[in-house]
């Protein structure tokens, strides 16, 4: 009897110990569908799936396991989610900032890709079609096998040495199947709302911020005007290697070669007695060129 009082007070014991365990603690353990997700940055614009990777495992996927014309969560477990950071095009229609529901309609000739409001679902059990923004027309493309569902970014445009990308393909690969939909961003127009912002929140005496959007501008060959006053508001804060030299380009820019050489030479000797010690040798090359032209 004692022994059974004895064993009986420990389980209580015990019961009372896990009672006052909080009931945040949880143990965490791998999901059969492991969590993944990826991030592809096109301009500034920053774009993510995050998802669930299911595996094929020896299943007939398309037809079977996913039916034909029905709504598929495009993943495992939560729904698959699309997120981005700007305005974009995302199959040639207008997309908001933000994210939403990524949700498939498999088809054995033509595939529905859906962009849903409500991103919480688990799985497309309580998907409502009337909160979609978005659907897209894709035909599937035959691939080899693919084990594990991926999701990546291919096929940026444009691809040269001298230009930024501005498009990509979200490409969706599982079992023997790939489907990709284009996404482009206008990024000029993303980065030059980011230079205003910027220069609009600088402090007065922030000449850098000012020499940044201006410089961008007359790299990328837009808002000349805009980003000419911003130059002179960064002149007129300081004249410095930094300040002088880009007015050096814009003279140049317009034509004015002997104003460029003029502000380029004085650029040089600002950078030169300054203790920073900037590499003077890029401007040096510009304005021997410069007066090489003449």
């Amino acid at each position: 009897m004692r022994i059974r009082a004895s064993l009986l007070l420990l389980g209580a014991v015990m019961l009372a110990a896990l009672s006052a365990t909080p009931a945040s603690a949880q143990l965490k353990l791998p999901r059969i569908s492991p969590n993944a997700k990826v991030t592809q940055t096109i301009g500034i614009t920053d774009l993510t799936v995050t998802y669930s990777r299911p595996g094929v495992k020896g299943r007939t996927i398309w037809g079977s396991l996913e039916a034909w014309d029905k709504p598929w969560r495009a993943g495992a477990n939560e729904a698959t989610t699309f997120t981005t950071t700007d305005e974009i095009q995302f199959g040639g229609q207008k997309l908001a900032a933000g994210t939403y529901a990524l949700l498939m309609i498999p088809g054995q000739t033509e595939w529905t890709v859906v962009l849903n409001s409500e991103k919480n679902l688990w799985g497309a059990v309580a998907y409502d079609p009337a909160k979609d923004v978005l659907r897209v027309k894709v035909k599937p493309e035959a691939v080899a096998n693919e084990e594990w569902l991926s999701y990546s970014f291919d096929g940026f445009s444009p691809a040269t040495a001298t230009s930024m990308p501005n498009a990509a393909n979200l490409v969706m690969r599982w079992e023997k199947v790939r489907i990709a939909v284009p996404v482009s961003v206008d990024a000029n127009a993303t980065i030059l709302a980011g230079c205003r912002k910027a220069v609009g929140e600088a402090k007065a005496d922030d000449f850098r911020t000012r020499v940044q959007a201006a410089r961008w501008c007359l790299d990328s060959g837009v808002n000349m005007d805009e980003a000419r006053g911003w130059m002179q508001q960064a002149l007129a804060i300081q004249k410095n290697y930094s300040t002088l030299g880009l007015q050096a380009r814009f003279f140049a820019k317009e034509g004015k070669k002997a104003d460029a050489i003029a502000a380029g030479e004085a650029a040089i000797a600002a950078g030169k007695a300054s203790p920073d010690k900037p590499d003077t040798s890029a401007l040096e090359k510009l304005v021997a060129e410069w007066r090489a032209a003449k």
